[in-house]
């Protein structure tokens, strides 16, 4: 592609995509941001898109760029969106953690080392394999057991009061 056909796709599609993509989004300042973006992303493949193709290269463009704009804004959150009384604190004490703690100091030492590998560390079956030197179905089958003991000790009302 020349420099008079970039110039040409300017002229001639900045409008439809700008268009396009503010149907699509229905904020002009954002739809004239993934329109510049777009054809920043032109003149870095002038060499590669050739002029019949231009049309099509711009909308498939515009378009990925405008979803990628739209995930990225789903991240973000506005904190006058936030509610507050989500993020008030409690100041009445619970001792859940401790509680939980103590359960868990209660299971056989190879169950504890397994549950912890698994629900606090990360580690996959195999990896947790590797560090203990069981086979897969061991390590499976000892956080099952420690799982059902931790539901059964925790599920007691009495206990957590």
């Amino acid at each position: 592609m020349t420099l008079t056909e970039y110039n040409e796709s300017v002229d001639n599609y900045s409008d439809n995509i700008y268009r396009f993509i503010l149907k699509n989004i229905k904020d002009e300042d954002k739809a004239k941001d993934i329109v510049q973006e777009t054809f920043i992303k032109l003149w870095n493949k002038v060499e590669e898109v050739s002029g019949e193709k231009v049309k099509s290269y711009l909308f498939t463009t515009a378009y990925r760029t405008m979803i990628d704009m739209i995930r990225r804004d789903k991240r973000i959150v506005d904190f006058d969106q936030i509610d507050q009384g989500e993020m008030i604190h409690s100041k009445q004490y619970t001792d859940v953690k401790e509680i939980l703690n103590s359960a868990i100091d209660k299971l056989p030492e190879i169950q504890k080392s397994v549950i912890l590998l698994r629900d606090y560390e990360g580690y996959s079956y195999q990896d947790i394999a590797e560090i203990t030197g069981l086979n897969d179905s061991q390590v499976k089958v000892y956080i099952y057991r420690a799982r059902v003991f931790l539901k059964n000790k925790l599920k007691s009302i009495d206990y957590l009061i």
